[in-house]
C-alpha cells in the first residue's frame, strides 16, 4: 500500500505538468492567432493615403533616365512636401518641378490633395492636383526652413481650381509597384501645343520611387505633346535635403 500511495502521489505533478504544457500551449496558440490577426488585419482607406503621400514626398530626380537616353528624357527635379491637412483628413502636398540645374526656377508648380477614393469608385487612393493662387509665394516651397513657409491656413486659402485626377489601386502581387492609376478615359481639357486634353498615369514604387507619364492629344487623337517612349522615372535624391 505504501509502494502504491508513494506511485500515486509521484503521478499526480507529472498529471499537472502535463496539464500545464497544455494550458501554455494553448495561450500560445491563441495569442500567436491573436498577433497574427494584428499583423494581417486590412490596411485601412486612410493607410492607403497616408503611405501613397509618404512615397510622393521629398526630392526626386529622372538622373539615370536622362542619362541612359538623353535624347528623349531630361534630367528633371521634383520635390514634395506636406503643406497643409484638410479637415477631412486629406493631405495637402505642395509639388513643383524644375530642371535640375535650376532648381530654384520652376516651371510647375502644384498642390497635390491626397485622400482615399469615395467608395462608390473602384481605386483606393485619389490624388488630384489644384492650381496656386499665386504660385511667386510658393516657389522653393520645401527647401525653406517651415518659419518662412506660408501657413497651413494660407495653403488652404491658396487652392484654386482643380487641374486633374489620378485614382490609384494597389498593385496585384508580384509586381513592382505598389500603387498604380491613371487619369478617367478621356483625361482633362488642355490646349497647349495644339492639344485639346491630356492624360496622366502614376505609378508608386518601393523605396518613394515614382513614375509619371503625361501626354497631351489633339481632337484627332494624335499625340502632340510628352515623352513618347515612356514613363519619367524619378528616384529619391542620393542626399536629399527633404526632411519630413
Amino acid at each position: 500500500m505504501a509502494k502504491g500511495s508513494e506511485s500515486g502521489s509521484e503521478s499526480d505533478p507529472n498529471g499537472w505538468s502535463r496539464a500545464r504544457g497544455l494550458v501554455v500551449k494553448t495561450l500560445v496558440l491563441i495569442g500567436g492567432a491573436f498577433l497574427l490577426k494584428r499583423l494581417t488585419k486590412s490596411t485601412t482607406r486612410w493607410d492607403h493615403a497616408k503611405i501613397v503621400a509618404r512615397s510622393l514626398s521629398g526630392e526626386k530626380f529622372s538622373r539615370e533616365q536622362a542619362s541612359r537616353d538623353p535624347d528623349n528624357y531630361f534630367n528633371f527635379r521634383i520635390f514634395t512636401c506636406p503643406a497643409t491637412e484638410m479637415v477631412d483628413g486629406s493631405k495637402v502636398l505642395y509639388f513643383e518641378q524644375a530642371f535640375w540645374r535650376t532648381p530654384q526656377k520652376p516651371f510647375r508648380q502644384r498642390f497635390l490633395m491626397v485622400k482615399p477614393c469615395p467608395k462608390d469608385l473602384k481605386c483606393d487612393v485619389e490624388v488630384s492636383s489644384y492650381a496656386i493662387r499665386d504660385v511667386e509665394d510658393y516657389k522653393n516651397f520645401c527647401d525653406r526652413p517651415r518659419d518662412q513657409r506660408p501657413l497651413p491656413e494660407e495653403v488652404i486659402g491658396d487652392i484654386a481650381e482643380p487641374l486633374t485626377t489620378i485614382y490609384l489601386n494597389r498593385c496585384e502581387r508580384g509586381k513592382r509597384c505598389l500603387y498604380e492609376g491613371s487619369t478617367p478615359p478621356g483625361g482633362f481639357p488642355n490646349s497647349w501645343n495644339g492639344a485639346t486634353h491630356f492624360t496622366s498615369e502614376l505609378m508608386v514604387l518601393k523605396n518613394n520611387k515614382i513614375c509619371t507619364w503625361d501626354r497631351g492629344y489633339d481632337d484627332e487623337g494624335n499625340q502632340v505633346w510628352g515623352v513618347k517612349e515612356g514613363p519619367y522615372e524619378f528616384k529619391p535624391a542620393p542626399a536629399s535635403s527633404f526632411n519630413g
